[in-house]
């Protein structure tokens, strides 16, 4: 369904000419295949002039090993089914597709999008699903899974290019990973690294979960505000001008007959009652300590981990009662073949995500991502930089190592032993290296291949515009690493030159 032109002006121009570039790339998995090849090889040059870097965690002496070794090869053949079954996103991701497929091709989440569609004011939509996406990092992953496809499926909705939901619900699941107004799981993680970081000049130096709660709390208006004008203004002008799309299947949008109407009604009614029930349910489960999502301390840890099953069973339980009252659902059959059909679409996903374990897989088995992080924290040593500057080169060396390795506690594990101190000796406290970090870590995430949602992504992207690859993802998605990147480093100086507290 092509959308008006719009006017074109150079930053367009620039993004049409990398999404042009990338998509001339062969196909993402051919990308991942070359892409194996190139980490062997490259792992069996620096192993073979013995390439080392010195672990500033461990002290253990951390060397480039050959995938071409016996010991790895076998490896490889012995684990690869391991590897690709243990794939983070990758059993998440089929399990919410069974709820989830119950929901969309029952008909609730089509209905549920045109009810908040018309109580949205379309001016705040785009601004809600970036919100969302920000705040969804309480969730885990669960932002990725449930609100991308949400976002773009909302935005047909309402007659809008789907990319561009697309777009600003990843803008903030991915950029605003590091923002959110609660406390989220990674608080404590990343707070315990810089803490023992911290301990090698201070034995007894503290570092809180709420190091950085302030700054992360701010970030939410900020990200929510940029995410939302990069869309509007830039990202969505673009792609009415340059990018037709499609509804999945070549499926046509059609108006309801009174009775299709009143079918939906009573299936909303249904679903928001079960849904009612599900959150009396979850909640009296999460009411005391010692209950099944309430740890034994008090802590809503055990709720948070649990978040994607529950979701799974109350996207699964509403769509069926959806169905059953939207006359959508007749038997037990329906519904299993709903379940089917999701399967079924995630073919593509299913293949690409193969081919990513492998190489992320073989990457980290080679210690070049360790070596690299390493010694881009030596050369940020060696830079001569002091106070702020320094804080500034920590956050773009962050982002950039990023492209390399997506997980934010595995490079911290890296660059804490070896940051937090020489910072400390330079006057500069572990929570504000911390904070630079974190803003470093989330900037590139959106842009990323090597994201591990970044497949999920990618194929549903292509369900509205087929031929979208590599390019189209990253024209798509730099925006707002620019602009997410910009204004948070921008408020970063700010708050460290007026010294403001990070937290609590």
């Amino acid at each position: 369904m092509a959308q008006a032109k719009a006017g074109r002006g150079l930053g367009a121009w620039i993004l049409d000419g990398i999404e042009w570039a990338g998509n001339k790339l062969p196909d993402p998995v051919t990308l991942f295949v070359i892409a194996i090849g190139t980490v062997i090889g490259l792992s069996a040059h620096y192993s073979s002039i013995g390439l080392t870097v010195m672990h500033p965690g461990t002290g253990k002496e951390i060397a480039a090993v050959s995938l071409l070794e016996v010991e790895q090869v076998r490896r490889l053949f012995n684990d690869v089914t391991k590897v690709f079954a243990e794939f983070p996103p990758l059993t998440l991701v089929l399990m919410m597709m069974i709820g989830v497929g119950v929901a969309e091709r029952s008909g609730l989440i089509g209905a549920s999008l045109s009810g908040v569609v018309r109580a949205t004011p379309k001016s705040l939509l785009t601004a809600a699903i970036v919100f969302a996406g920000v705040m969804s990092s309480l969730a885990a992953d669960a932002g990725y899974v449930v609100l991308v496809p949400l976002a773009a499926a909302i935005y047909v909705t309402s007659g809008r290019h789907p990319l561009a939901g697309l777009a600003a619900a990843v803008a903030g699941v991915a950029g605003g990973f590091s923002a959110n107004l609660l406390v989220t799981p990674l608080d404590p993680l990343l707070a315990g690294l810089t803490q023992a970081a911290a301990q090698i000049i201070e034995p007894t130096r503290e570092v809180k979960a709420t190091a950085n709660y302030f700054m992360m709390m701010a970030l939410v208006p900020l990200f929510t505000l940029v995410g939302w004008w990069v869309t509007d203004r830039v990202v969505e002008p673009r792609l009415n001008g340059s990018t037709p799309w499609q509804l999945p299947g070549g499926a046509q949008q059609n108006e309801q007959t009174d009775l299709e109407k009143q079918r939906e009604g009573w299936g909303l009614f249904w679903a928001g009652l079960m849904a009612l029930v599900l959150i009396i349910g979850f909640s009296w489960l999460s009411s005391e300590p010692g209950m099944p999502f309430r740890g034994d301390d008090g802590s809503y840890e055990p709720l948070l981990k649990s978040l994607v099953a529950i979701l799974f069973i109350s996207f699964l339980l509403c769509g069926i009662v959806y169905g059953i009252a939207a006359r959508t659902i007749s038997s037990d059959k329906d519904a299993v073949k709903m379940m089917n059909g999701a399967m079924g679409d995630m073919g593509g996903y299913i293949v690409l995500a193969f081919f990513a374990a492998v190489f992320i897989a073989l990457f980290n088995w080679s210690n070049l991502g360790v070596i690299m992080s390493v010694s881009g924290a030596e050369y940020l040593k060696g830079m001569g930089f002091i106070g702020l500057p320094l804080l500034v080169a920590i956050i773009f060396v962050s982002a950039s190592i990023n492209m390399l390795i997506g997980s934010a506690s595995a490079k911290w594990a890296i660059l804490a032993p070896v940051l937090v101190p020489m910072l400390m000796q330079l006057g500069i406290s572990p929570e504000w290296t911390q904070a630079a970090y974190r803003l470093g870590d989330s900037m590139t995430n959106p842009i990323t291949p090597l994201m591990a949602y970044f497949p999920l992504v990618l194929i549903t992207a292509q369900r509205y515009v087929p031929q979208a690859g590599i390019g189209s993802m990253v024209a798509l998605m730099l925006p707002y690493s620019i602009m997410f990147g910009l204004s948070s480093t921008a408020m970063f100086a700010l708050w460290f030159v007026a010294d403001l507290p990070l937290g609590p």
